[in-house]
């Protein structure tokens, strides 16, 4: 049963989570500690515009998001398409060019296409700290599938990314999914894109899963969401190396979230979340630990001497799926850049492509987003005169 609040809580949830943990991403934890008190950092360090900037997580969340909704829009008004995969595809080739390019692209000097509006909003050109192996992959035109690996890495660049994959693969929704296992399949593969080490794309395809069923089952807690995924995992991937390795990884973060011990000595027991297998980890002991309250959740997710960013946007993710965007404080929201983008893709992951052929939007939008790709430019023209144009969404 799809659930709109979780929808948004999953996405925005990622993103505030990024945006804390961005600000120390780098730090050991005494600067951190020195430099916030004993709690860590836990309000936002907001620009000079007083916006919570997000990093290079939540900006490949979003064009994950554009890659399934492209993928599906496709089929619907051309009567044929691809595996969802290969769109995502096309839209992290376009984030690469938001990397390496300036605002605005300049399409009359290139006869590269692009398939993402997201090309169109200036802030995506800003370099966010993105991983050495999303630019190199993405560099090489993206081609990594689980069975032709295109390197061996196992950075977490493809687990903290694919959160809308569990989202928009609904288990009872035959259009899409015919069950868990798929929705696996779909993480694991967008991960694959860039990371090739089974350990960068396993734990990407269990995120997808536990988001899946937070968002989509009644009742589902966080607990019985990963073991759902520890039990999928061998289901999707029979023949895969270091399953039982990243399940007992995950073992290990179960029991942690039972035990006494303090929550930054049970981060170090899991690593620091510079690989996918640990940065899943942490974000479950932390979003299971506090899986009642989103600010502890991800206070204690991005506190410690790892990729802050990334483990916070991972228990974000998780928790903004099991509680909702009401779940989420609103001093996590109201400052948080582009909400109204990250909102808007999880309303289009909900609502899904509702044109075909023959059938249009009654204004528009759809068709600007997800087939002529230009929606950011065209939505400035229809703003009217007087209006604030400062912002392309």
């Amino acid at each position: 049963m799809k659930d709109l609040d979780k929808y948004r809580g999953c996405l925005v949830g990622g993103a505030a989570g990024d945006a804390l943990g961005y600000a120390v991403e780098f730090w050991d934890e005494e600067r951190i500690f020195s430099r916030y008190g004993e709690r860590g950092i836990t309000e936002y360090e907001l620009d000079a515009k007083g916006v919570a900037r997000f990093s290079d997580d939540t900006q490949m969340t979003l064009f994950t998001a554009n890659g399934l909704l492209l993928g599906t829009t496709r089929g619907m008004t051309r009567g044929i398409m691809g595996p969802y995969e290969s769109y995502v595809r096309h839209c992290y080739r376009d984030w690469y060019r938001t990397q390496t390019e300036r605002y605005p692209l300049d399409e009359g000097r290139s006869s590269v296409y692009h398939y993402s509006w997201l090309v169109g909003v200036p802030e995506f050109f800003e370099q966010r700290a993105p991983g050495n192996t999303c630019l190199s992959a993405c560099a090489e035109g993206c081609e990594g599938t689980t069975e032709r690996p295109v390197n061996s890495s196992k950075g977490c660049g493809g687990v903290m990314r694919v959160a809308p994959a569990g989202l928009y693969l609904d288990p009872e929704d035959s259009a899409h999914c015919s069950g868990y296992a798929d929705a696996l399949r779909l993480g694991a593969e967008c991960a694959a894109l860039t990371h090739g080490h089974a350990l960068g794309w396993l734990p990407a395809g269990a995120l997808a899963v536990i988001v899946s069923m937070l968002a989509h089952k009644p009742g589902c807690g966080v607990r019985e969401a990963v073991m759902g995924a520890l039990d999928t995992l061998p289901e999707a991937y029979p023949n895969a190396k270091h399953v039982k390795e990243l399940q007992g990884l995950l073992m290990h973060a179960l029991r942690l979230a039972d035990s006494t011990k303090g929550d930054l000595n049970c981060i170090h027991e899991l690593g620091e979340g510079w690989v996918a297998e640990e940065t899943l980890a942490i974000a479950v002991f932390c979003a299971l630990r506090h899986e009642h309250d989103f600010e502890a959740g991800i206070v204690a997710a991005v506190n410690h001497n790892g990729d802050s960013d990334s483990t916070g946007a991972v228990c974000g993710n998780i928790l903004g799926a099991r509680l909702g965007f009401s779940g989420i404080p609103m001093k996590y929201t109201e400052r948080l850049e582009l909400l109204n983008v990250i909102e808007g893709f999880a309303d289009d992951l909900y609502h899904d492509c509702q044109i075909d052929e023959y059938t249009g939007s009654a204004d528009g939008i759809w068709e600007h987003k997800y087939m002529y790709n230009d929606y950011a430019e065209w939505v400035v023209t229809q703003r009217p005169e007087g209006s604030d144009e400062s912002s392309h969404v």
